[in-house]
Formats: structure tokens, sequence, C-alpha cells
């Protein structure tokens, strides 16, 4: 294991004994259907047709009218980061684990060029680690369009990730600085099988809904009425949490001193 590959994640078990074992269905389904590169118990899954789920999103209206675009560093996601680039959008990947501060890095294809990183390169989330740009919250630019990797997703818009909350951790704190707003859309590419019923997953207060749910074969609009966390709940962030994200420790520390 790289020391850039986030480790399993296994420690947030339990936290949610219902979604504990709809992904550990979700992991079975997909690996005994040989639809995944990896056994992807503990992790997004990397499934078998992303780049086919990545090019059908990049055929929606609401990709084509995004100028700023956010991925977590899931592999799955690495061919809507490489669209993204080839599309001159500026993308936003946040660094895995969120481990150090600034916690999101800025690529664009123009400085990958002059830099002479080719844009696949550029899209791994080793390239985008090696080669970004760390920008703190107050110089980032408005995002128009999230896309976040799941293990199980619903067509009203829930959806469960591995377990340790970083994307929605990651939504919250862009939500907190005004990055992420009410009309920024929140998609999903994922495996058909990660599909799973409406009533499969109960969305807590600071789950982020998803407005879409891609995989290769459709595109669904979920209209969902979940509302969206306003920013990072501060009653639910755990000690663990503040010893391993330096920004939510930093943020900790001047809420204290205003107090």
């Amino acid at each position: 294991m790289s020391s850039t590959q986030s480790k399993p994640d296994h420690q947030w078990r339990g936290r949610n004994s219902a979604k504990d074992i709809l992904r550990e269905q979700v992991w079975s389904a997909l690996l005994e259907a040989d639809a995944v590169h990896a056994d992807p118990h503990d992790a997004i899954p990397d499934f078998k047709g992303a780049d086919a789920a990545a090019a059908r999103l990049a055929s929606l209206p609401v990709w084509e009218a995004a100028l700023v675009v956010k991925c977590t560093p899931d592999t799955c996601q690495q061919p809507i980061r490489l669209r993204a680039l080839q599309d001159g959008k500026v993308l936003y990947m946040a660094y895995p684990r969120l481990a150090v501060y600034p916690c999101f890095l800025r690529l664009t294809r123009d400085e990958l060029e002059s830099a002479g990183v080719d844009l696949e390169t550029g899209s791994t989330m080793e390239g985008a680690i090696a080669h970004g740009v760390p920008v703190p919250f107050e110089e980032m630019t408005r995002v128009d369009l999230v896309n976040v990797g799941s293990v199980a997703v619903t067509r009203d818009g829930g959806r469960t990730g591995k377990g340790a909350g970083f994307a929605d951790l990651e939504l919250a704190l862009l939500r907190e600085y005004g990055v992420v707003d009410a009309a920024t859309m929140v998609a999903s590419t994922v495996h058909p099988l990660s599909v799973v019923a409406d009533d499969a997953i109960t969305m807590t207060e600071t789950d982020s809904p998803l407005h879409w749910v891609v995989t290769e074969d459709e595109a669904i609009f979920t209209q969902t009425s979940y509302p969206a966390p306003a920013g990072v709940d501060w009653s639910l962030i755990q000690p663990d949490q503040l010893d391993t994200i330096p920004i939510l420790a930093q943020l900790h520390r001047e809420r204290s001193a205003s107090i």
C-alpha cells in the first residue's frame, strides 16, 4: 500500500449497523458478479464500467453547464477527473482522508500542460497529489458540480459511502465556507448493483443527498426531497476526527477561542 492510499476503513464500522449490513450486501454482490477490479470491501468500489458511467455523466446538461467540478480521490472517479480536465473545467480533489491542510487540490488543464504533465497522469490520485495546487477554502471558486464515490445509492437521492464519512464531511466543510451552496448539484457514478431500494437507506442529518445517480446504463435525476446539511454539525464530530483531520482541529480551536 502506497503512502497516498487510504487505509481500510473497517475501523468505522458499528456507527450505523443498518448501513454496515447494506454495505456488506453490496460489496458481496459486486464481488460475486465480477463487477469490480479488486475486492471492494471497506472501500468505494472500483467498479467495472466506471468509464462508461463517467461518459454518461459528461453527456448531461448539468455537466456541460458546470465550470467547476469537485471529486473525491476514489479510483472509480479517475475517468471523471480526466474528463473534467479535458473539458477545461476547474477540478478540485480532496486530499485523501483530509489528512493535510489545505485539504483540497486544484487542477486545471492549462496548469498541468504548462508544467509538462499529461492530463491522464494529473487525473490519478497520485498525480493530483503530486501536481495539484493546495488551496485554502477562502481561495476556492464556487463549485457547480460535486461527484462523490458511493457504495450504495437510491433513486430518491439516498447514499452511503464506505462508512468513514469523509465525502459528507468534505461537503459540510465546503458548505461552511460557501464553496458549495443550494445550487450545487451532487452526483454519484456507480455500478447498477449499487442502486438499491429507496427504503434501504435511511438518511441522517449529516448525510448529503444526491441530485443525480449515474450508471453505465442510465442517468437518474433523483428529484430528492432530502435536505442538505448547512455545514459541519459540531455536536457529532468525534474526538478521533479532531485528532486526525487538521482542518477540523483548526476550526474547533477557532470556535472554542471565540466562545
